[in-house]
């Protein structure tokens, strides 16, 4: 019996493939665009996906500032950061967030990196370098060469 015809081959990050993808989040739901993004992110839609590896795209969100919140989110939802010292706890709902400078920005990346995993891996995938997001239509990254995907397509 031929025991390498069992191997199971494990992507590097060399050989990964990393492309840039450009997402528009106009009339998104908040929670379902981040599943997907997280999953582009971990690279789950490539057939040489690896569990432990960044073989994922890097992903650049535009018109974030049209997200969508369903039912009472947007009164009730809370974002809670702690400074470490005592009476250093603070509360803002959605809508306070949004008024915030780069508010969209933070509201994204939080609900992205909470669906990425736990560790060392999820800190990489959700770091400035692999995840951009824009409250416009309008972006800096043409350099990179982006593809537009549609988000709407992916399951």
């Amino acid at each position: 019996m031929n025991t390498l015809s069992f191997k199971t081959n494990y992507v590097n990050t060399e050989a990964a493939n990393k492309q840039w993808v450009v997402v528009d989040a106009s009339g998104q739901t908040l929670g379902r665009l981040a599943s997907k993004v997280a999953q582009v992110l971990r690279g789950k839609y490539k057939p040489c996906f690896t569990p432990n590896m960044d073989c994922g795209d890097n992903v650049i969100i535009i018109n974030a500032n049209k997200i969508q919140v369903s039912g009472a989110k947007e009164t009730q939802k809370l974002y809670i950061t702690f400074s470490g010292y005592a009476g250093g706890q603070k509360k803002a709902t959605f809508a306070d967030m949004t008024k915030r400078a780069n508010g969209y920005e933070k509201i994204l990346r939080h609900a992205i990196k909470g669906m990425l995993p736990k560790g060392i891996l999820g800190r990489h995938l959700s770091a400035p370098s692999h995840l951009k997001v824009f409250e416009g239509p309008e972006h800096n990254m043409q350099a990179q060469k982006p593809i537009s995907l549609d988000i709407n397509t992916l399951k």
